[in-house]
């Protein structure tokens, strides 16, 4: 190993070893957030932030917490949520290390809502199987006291789960982010964004792109950009629409380009038959642990865990010919 390398090494081993171990277990958190909920929601589109208090492990953390996202801050009763911690405040503690951090909640009270949750969280450790260049996530139990009700029925538990910052991410892969307004394909490591395009067609997610959201200055849609030596990484994020989720809201979502999100279509870029070809074989191969995810997930129903393995299992009944699947990906590519 040269001394570049072995020195690159040490800095990225020292950095991950200052931050907190959330992200390393995959256990699931028993959390309580505690602050006016209430008010929160009712000025979820000011994105006001607002004192909460985060105990967790008979420990209180003082915290700020916001409403966040984009088509969700509308279409959700109950937003998704940020989570701004002091550094001072998580000494020693879960959260060492952590600055702000994206929650992933529950769009409505109703059960199928809390079942969109827990298979979203699956995607990304779906993702975190084939690919280590991708957000991790920790799925938490959360009790949520809000104290602007001054009732017994003030309390309710959903599952809810954190995302890694993308600075955690950087420093873990040895990389740091791009915020750039474009990205070309000779740019992007091919081997990652095959691995993508596959993944997205794998849980059927039509809701990203290469280029910028609208209303963004940079690229990309539902995805960031990471350089990693001499070449970039699309990571993608936010599978809500896609069909392994399934959500009510993506049925009618102007954002997708087909009617019926459970439909497969392949959306990625014409890029190497080698690439596709390798990364189509690297998922194949994690075929039993893709499926075990779902399988592993607290909180979802038999009936959910069954008619998510089946869905999953009908592209790997697709890629059992590979030459007829990588032609379909080849003719559906986007020039």
């Amino acid at each position: 190993m040269s001394k570049k390398i072995l020195t690159l090494a040490v800095l990225v081993l020292a950095s991950h070893a200052a931050a907190s171990t959330l992200f390393e277990n995959d256990t699931v958190l028993e959390v309580s957030l505690i602050g006016p909920l209430s008010s929160l929601i009712d000025k979820k589109e000011s994105r006001a932030e607002m004192p909460f208090i985060l105990r967790v492990n008979n420990v209180e953390h003082s915290i700020k917490l916001r409403a966040r996202g984009n088509s969700r801050i509308k279409v959700c009763n109950f937003p998704p949520l940020r989570i701004q911690f002091s550094a001072e405040d998580t000494a020693e503690s879960v959260f060492t290390g952590q600055d702000k951090l994206k929650l992933v909640t529950h769009c409505r009270l109703r059960d199928s809502n809390q079942t969109n949750t827990l298979e979203e969280y699956a995607a990304y450790r779906i993702f975190n199987l084939i690919s280590d260049v991708g957000y991790k996530v920790r799925l938490l139990h959360i009790t949520y006291t809000d104290t602007d009700r001054h009732t017994e029925d003030n309390s309710f538990d959903r599952y809810g789960f954190l995302i890694e910052s993308a600075s955690e991410l950087a420093n873990r892969v040895g990389g740091q982010a791009a915020h750039v307004a474009g990205v070309t394909l000779g740019s992007l490591d091919e081997h990652q964004a095959a691995t993508v395009f596959i993944f997205q067609y794998l849980i059927s997610n039509s809701d990203w792109s290469l280029v910028n959201a609208v209303g963004d200055s940079t690229c990309c849609h539902n995805g960031d950009l990471f350089d990693i030596g001499s070449y970039r990484y699309y990571v993608p994020y936010d599978f809500d629409l896609s069909g392994l989720v399934n959500t009510r809201y993506a049925r009618k979502s102007p954002l997708l380009r087909k009617t019926n999100v459970r439909r497969r279509r392949y959306g990625g870029h014409c890029i190497s038959a080698e690439a596709l070809k390798g990364a189509l074989v690297a998922i194949k191969a994690r075929r039993v642990d893709i499926l075990d995810v779902i399988r592993q997930v607290p909180g979802l129903s038999q009936n959910d865990i069954e008619a998510a393995v089946k869905y999953l299992d009908k592209f790997f009944v697709l890629a059992n010919d590979e030459d007829e699947l990588l032609q379909s990906f080849e003719d559906r590519c986007v020039s």
